[in-house]
């Protein structure tokens, strides 16, 4: 065994290792980490779904819009039909749609919130065809929640424009339109009506999977020194034994 310990072999074998390991079990904490702040991120939702309904006033009177997220609202305003976007490659119980996307003008204040009312089937024949969706004129009073931006799929080309789209963005789209969007969302809540469909998923943070990675990692760790403390360590003893023993002594 001591005769190993001066071989370069051993010394980069064990360099290595360490590395290996320590690397591997950062990164398990690391994805203990997330999983923790995710944690926290679903108990701050939960808290601001319990607070009070916003209506118009209450949201205009947040400094920051960004603390609004997750209340839910009830907001009074009017339908600018002719700014509708619909939202490509959207799912819906595993059916393949639009997300119809709308700007609302909010009564009583300069705000405008864009508001995703809903999924609708796409025309899978003609896929430049529109669904029918029926959008009220004047007033109306939109339920829901206050939500980041339209999620974003990947996307093939930069800044799009029309009425059907891969992605939208808040701040160039309210260049586009010239009104003042704000930076979040509505998502609007309640059941089907106007054709479209409503039966939004829970938000997926994705806890479970952190914790599944940080297991695989941790494990890989383990078995990085397994590995190294039997061929390095306790091989090498064991053989220095059978070498030392007196059997093979006496022949």
């Amino acid at each position: 065994m001591l005769s190993t310990l001066h071989k370069p072999r051993f010394w980069l074998l064990t360099v290595a290792a360490v590395a290996v390991a320590g690397g591997t079990f950062s990164l398990g904490q690391w994805q203990l980490r997330r999983a923790a702040q995710k944690v926290a991120l679903q108990a701050a939702v939960e808290s601001q779904g319990n607070q009070a309904i916003l209506d118009n006033r209450a949201l205009a009177a947040f400094v920051n819009v960004q603390d609004a997220l997750h209340r839910q609202a009830t907001l009074k305003g009017v339908w600018q039909a002719g700014h509708t976007v619909f939202l490509d490659n959207r799912t819906m119980d595993g059916k393949t749609g639009f997300n119809v996307v709308t700007p609302l003008v909010l009564d009583t204040t300069s705000q405008v919130v864009l508001v995703q009312r809903g999924w609708v089937l796409r025309n899978f024949v003609d896929r430049a065809q529109l669904p029918v969706i029926t959008t009220p004129q004047g007033p109306v009073t939109v339920r829901g929640r206050i939500a980041p931006p339209p999620s974003k799929l990947y996307e093939f080309k930069g800044v799009e424009t029309g009425r059907i789209r891969q992605n939208i963005s808040i701040a160039a789209f309210s260049e586009e339109i010239r009104m003042p969007l704000l930076g979040v969302s509505m998502l609007q809540t309640g059941v089907a009506n106007e054709g479209l469909r409503r039966d939004w998923a829970p938000p997926n943070l994705g806890v479970e999977r952190h914790y599944g990675y940080a297991f695989q990692w941790f494990a890989l760790s383990s078995l990085v020194v397994f590995l190294y403390l039997w061929f390095q360590v306790v091989n090498p003893l064991r053989a220095s034994r059978r070498n030392s023993s007196p059997e093979n002594e006496s022949t």
